[in-house]
């Protein structure tokens, strides 16, 4: 299909977006005073002898910054809500006299009984440390914190891959993986604003004792998360129930599977100049990718010319390095992504699913942008159309895929690199040494760093090597000692195109997209 027929697919955005807004508008928000929280309508009273039981609780991402979303379970539907003060206000740990407070929209849990709830808490000032607790004058959860910090100006958020808990075979082992590179990656960026996800939070959708081990950790709770559904997320409501996204579009090309047991939808944000479009990437049969183009058109289109950067979220990477290299679905979206993204002007794809690390070069409508741009080269200019590809490895360690050597007798186009045979043609670094990472993003004005680093080592906890998954641990296929906590794998930073306003800004030009 050519990206001109790509030009008038037009996704049936609208309704999903009425339904997100209704949803927002069920938690009861009405104006705001003084920039600071938002006044809620009160709940509805809890029924005696009906006290709540909160667990499961999980910040979210909202759809601005002075947004965040909570998702958690209960135990009853009767009168749950959130109260948020200034944490300054709290008084030997305890909440003053009638604190600001949101309903939750609350809806039977289908996959083990009780609850499932969210509410919106809207109207946060910058800079400011916020406390709160879920629950009904029966039962409080206890009180968690979040900071907020300014909503114009530079900023950093984290990425991560599949902590997929549950795939090594141990759930407890991959969790307390999960739980320390949280630890780390948030001990080395305490002012990291979001913690964006590559997908595949679970082993099983539904198994709920990983979905606990995965939500284990208070950072959580401290940080927002912006959730992206993968492969493994799929075939059941539990991603769902624990995570609220904002402007989701749960139509059809989106959000297939049996509507009894489907998860997933594409939504977007807007955080501090910054477009992020987030994409269901199971959801690929039935011309579904000329949907997901669709959407990302219409969401940069409206929003892009207020964005300094686009940054696309989906769980199925396109250039991946290892064992999901020659995926039937990476083939076929290796040449319906690419053209469109470079005209839409997107700047980073971040993506998962392959278990190993890999930074593309500048990808220019499917083919290396510059051909004189090196292996590992650390600056890179952003050109007309140039997008940086990443691929993240596992943030738990439940499980790594190792690195494959380009096979062009399984795709003709996803061949070697001529300047490094044994990496493909589109990465300039490929990495797996079978220790946790994250990936840190810094945003500025001029450019984007985006680095790799290391959150264990081929110590515990490093559940596949502990559990003896893989036979060896460290760089060059263990030939060399493991690196420290913190160390980097990989750093590039990228000065983003000048040709405008920036390489997104692009998409708002009509002769451009031509």
């Amino acid at each position: 299909m050519k990206f001109n027929q790509w030009k008038q697919v037009r996704p049936r955005g609208a309704a999903g977006r009425r339904l997100a807004l209704a949803a927002v508008a069920m938690v009861g928000v009405s104006t705001v005073f003084a920039g600071g929280l938002a006044t809620a309508t009160a709940a509805k009273k809890p029924v005696d002898g009906e006290p709540v039981v909160v667990s499961r609780v999980v910040l979210g991402v909202g759809a601005k910054e002075n947004q965040r979303v909570l998702s958690w379970y209960a135990t009853t539907n009767a009168g749950t809500l959130v109260q948020v003060v200034p944490a300054n206000q709290l008084k030997k740990g305890e909440f003053p006299k009638n604190p600001i407070s949101f309903p939750a929209t609350v809806a039977p849990n289908t996959v083990n009984g009780g609850y499932n709830a969210h509410a919106t808490i809207d109207g946060l000032k910058q800079r400011e440390k916020y406390a709160y607790r879920i629950g009904n004058a029966g039962h409080w959860s206890p009180t968690y914190t979040f900071q907020t910090q300014d909503f114009k100006g530079d900023f950093s958020f984290l990425f991560f891959g599949d902590p997929q808990i549950g795939s090594s075979g141990d759930t407890a082992l991959d969790g307390a993986g999960w739980a320390d590179t949280l630890k780390v990656a948030t001990a080395a960026n305490p002012k990291t604003e979001l913690l964006v996800s590559g997908g595949d939070q679970v082993e099983s959708a539904n198994v709920e004792s990983q979905w606990d081990a995965f939500l284990g950790s208070d950072v959580l709770r401290k940080y927002p998360w912006a959730a992206t559904i993968g492969n493994h997320d799929v075939g059941g409501k539990a991603y769902e129930q624990h995570f609220w996204t904002p402007n989701t579009d749960r139509s059809t090309p989106y959000y297939n599977g049996d509507a009894a047991t489907r998860s997933g939808g594409d939504y977007w944000y807007m955080y501090k100049g910054v477009l992020f479009i987030d994409l269901n990437s199971n959801a690929i049969a039935n011309a579904s990718d000329a949907a997901h183009i669709g959407y990302v058109t219409q969401v940069i289109n409206k929003y892009g010319a207020k964005a300094k950067y686009t940054v696309l979220v989906y769980h199925h990477a396109i250039y991946s390095p290892a064992s999901h290299a020659n995926d039937g679905d990476n083939q076929v979206r290796r040449q319906d992504f690419p053209t469109a993204f470079s005209n839409l002007g997107v700047d980073l794809v971040l993506s998962g699913h392959d278990h190993s690390y890999s930074r593309s070069y500048q990808i220019k409508n499917g083919k290396k942008a510059d051909k004189k741009e090196l292996p590992g080269q650390t600056k890179v200019t952003q050109g007309p159309g140039g997008v940086l590809y990443v691929t993240a490895n596992s943030a738990s360690g439940s499980k790594y895929y190792d690195l494959t050597k380009p096979d062009v007798t399984k795709d003709p186009n996803y061949g070697p690199d001529p300047l490094n045979p044994n990496s493909h043609w589109a990465n300039s670094v490929e990495n797996q040494e079978h220790v946790r990472t994250y990936v840190r993003v810094q945003v500025t004005d001029d450019k984007l760093v985006v680095e790799n680093l290391r959150s264990g080592t081929c110590a515990a906890p490093n559940a596949a090597v502990e559990r003896g998954n893989v036979d060896w641990c460290g760089p060059n296929s263990g030939a060399s000692p493991a690196q420290p906590v913190g160390s980097v794998v990989d750093k590039v930073a990228v000065t983003t195109y000048k040709g405008g306003k920036g390489n997104n800004k692009l998409a708002a030009d009509t002769n451009w997209l031509r």
